[in-house]
């Protein structure tokens, strides 16, 4: 599986932004796919995480604000990032795999496959 992740910018604080992550491979229904996140200085941290079923979850720092969706015709992931606040300022990573139990797919290292990752910059 190969991940491209795109859309991420310079936005002023209250704005919005959506990332995108795309797949490859005939497989995607199949995968467990998550948002993770690493600011300057700081570890990767669990963003939000959709199963192949639709259940959802996520960081209790984004709940409310930050929306995560999957296209399975499109092989995408989606990322709606709505109250953008400086502190979600970070290099964004798209992950995926298959098999996950609910209870790993916020640990980084239960995902095999990653994005390159796209920077989101939110100004004060």
């Amino acid at each position: 599986v190969q991940l491209q992740a795109s859309g991420g910018g310079l936005v002023q604080a209250g704005g919005s932004l959506r990332l995108s992550c795309a797949a490859s491979g005939r497989t995607f229904r199949s995968l467990t796919l998550g948002w993770f996140r690493q600011a300057p200085g700081k570890e990767r941290e669990f963003v939000a995480a959709i199963g192949n079923g639709g259940t959802t979850r996520y960081a209790d720092a984004v709940k409310g604000r930050f929306t995560i969706s999957r296209d399975n015709a499109k092989n995408t992931v989606l990322l709606q990032m709505n109250s953008l606040k400086p502190e979600d300022t970070a290099v964004y990573y798209c992950a995926a795999d298959r098999g996950l139990i609910l209870s790993s797919w916020s640990r980084g290292a239960a995902y095999d496959y990653w994005g390159q990752g796209t920077q989101v910059t939110v100004s004060s």
